[in-house]
């Protein structure tokens, strides 16, 4: 693994998406939901767990997580990145699980030498917070596959992430799984608490806000995705913080002209959420 990496710093990379897709590993955006879904066995941990065994076996994943958010863009870059329960009000067992996979510096620096137009900085201090582990802990429960996380720089617009995200294609071709964690309809202030446990239950807004995003990735169609903010209202009430959302469009840069798009754990969720997730490639 560090052999193969350290030969990327001398490569001159670039974000063409030409070439034999077989050779490309697959992209995934993830709706991680609540917490929970790290213990309880329910349909999403089995999509994410049959996803998993689908994937050709990846060298590391490098994952664009909601729950890290800093000023520059920042990648983990230590061996043994700690499990991070950045979450409240949830029962103990969930706090006593630890997902201990190992971290990639190697990774950490050729993130940080494939991205030409942003500087990239190495962070020792983080770690795998809950939109990473909770979801790669389904995937790869041995804990055997190297995870870094690559922050979302709060001061980008949409444009430039979407932009940023494109320079990271070249690692596909290194057998790393590029993976963002977040939920593309996401507005936990009007969450029905009533109807958490009430399959498929959604508001208006959010069915016609969840259908239109699908709309527009099935598509290939990524500008109104990209311009989310300026969608209307049920795009508004959908996105109300950018976080969420924004780690799709890391998965969407991604995708080259010639590859296939799937749905999976594609289902609404307490009325103002979505689970969906992207497969591309």
């Amino acid at each position: 693994m560090a052999k193969l990496l350290s030969k990327m710093q001398d490569e001159r990379l670039n974000t063409r998406d030409d070439g034999d897709p077989s050779e490309r590993m697959p992209v995934l955006f993830v709706g991680h939901g609540s917490p929970m879904n790290a213990i309880e066995e329910n349909e999403f941990a089995a999509g994410w767990r049959d996803m998993g065994r689908s994937l050709p076996r990846p060298s590391a994943i490098l994952c664009v997580s909601a729950h890290w958010q800093s000023k520059g863009t920042k990648v983990t870059a230590m061996q043994k990145p700690e499990t991070i329960h950045d979450f409240g009000g949830f029962p103990r067992e969930l706090y006593e699980v630890q997902y201990p996979a190992p971290g990639s510096p190697e990774l950490a620096k050729a993130t940080k030498e494939t991205v030409r137009e942003r500087v990239i900085e190495l962070d020792r201090s983080w770690g795998l917070d809950h939109g990473a582990w909770i979801v790669i802990r389904r995937m790869y429960p041995d804990a055997d596959v190297p995870v870094v996380e690559l922050s979302l720089d709060y001061q980008l617009s949409p444009q430039q992430h979407y932009d940023l995200a494109r320079e990271l294609a070249p690692l596909r071709r290194k057998g790393i799984l590029i993976m963002g964690s977040g939920n593309m309809v996401h507005n936990l202030g009007l969450v029905s608490w009533e109807h958490l446990n009430t399959p498929g239950y959604a508001y208006d807004w959010a069915m016609e806000a969840g259908e239109a995003m699908k709309s527009h990735i099935m598509s290939g169609d990524h500008s109104p995705l990209i311009n989310y903010s300026s969608q209307g209202r049920a795009f508004r009430l959908a996105v109300p913080t950018p976080e969420h959302f924004l780690p799709l469009l890391y998965a969407l840069a991604l995708k080259g002209s010639d590859e296939p798009v799937e749905l999976f754990n594609d289902r609404p969720l307490a009325g103002s959420m979505t689970m969906t997730s992207v497969k591309i490639g």
